[in-house]
């Protein structure tokens, strides 16, 4: 953890947002897409469909058009008009702040509830964990699951609930400069002298 907090001091949710809805939006869109692609869908759809009560409003076939560029858009844009709905009809157009009530919602999992609820409300509910913190977390011996939900269980269980959400960001930064999945960085890598795994992609 003070490797992390050293080499990322800065470290923050790539996705651009300008309220907790437009965060939610853009964490569904995220799945199996890049945080950059998401953020050049997100800039046109947010100018023009800023809240909820607008992207539930929107037809169907205009959502998927917005939204077809980060992939399985025709789900991505059920989803997103369900869950704004949702929101719209049950929480006055805004997410919710626990995750008993985010995960129900369409399209939503723990994933996307925890990154809700730890950047756009600071609540440390549990940690994210995405494709670079569950490959870094085997790699370093935090855990040995597969399952994002056991690993998350795993870290939950490891790090102070004060580090949950950082954690998860310095982490996904270190997996995209350094530890890459295929060729990760291990002689430049500042985890090398506690890594376990030195050298050995997953």
């Amino acid at each position: 953890m003070r490797r992390l907090r050293a080499d990322y001091p800065d470290a923050e949710c790539a996705l651009r947002y300008n309220s907790p809805v437009q965060l939610l939006v853009a964490t569904i869109l995220s799945a199996q897409c890049t945080d950059e692609r998401v953020n050049l869908v997100t800039a046109r759809l947010f100018a023009d469909c800023p809240t909820a009560e607008d992207l539930a409003g929107l037809p169907l076939e205009r959502l998927e058009r917005y939204v077809q560029s980060t992939g399985f858009f025709r789900n991505k844009a059920k989803n997103i008009k369900a869950c704004c709905t949702t929101l719209v009809e049950e929480y006055d157009g805004q997410p919710p702040r626990t995750l008993e009530e985010l995960v129900p919602l369409a399209g939503v999992g723990r994933k996307t509830a925890n990154v809700v609820l730890g950047v756009a409300y600071g609540i440390a509910a549990g940690v994210v964990v995405d494709t670079h913190v569950g490959r870094l977390s085997r790699r370093t011996g935090l855990t040995t699951q597969e399952d994002p939900v056991r690993v998350e269980r795993d870290l939950m269980e490891l790090l102070p609930r004060s580090r949950w959400i950082d954690f998860s960001h310095q982490m996904i930064y270190h997996g995209r400069q350094v530890c890459d999945a295929r060729r990760p960085k291990c002689d430049t890598c500042s985890f090398r002298r506690f890594c376990p795994r030195v050298g050995v992609a997953d």
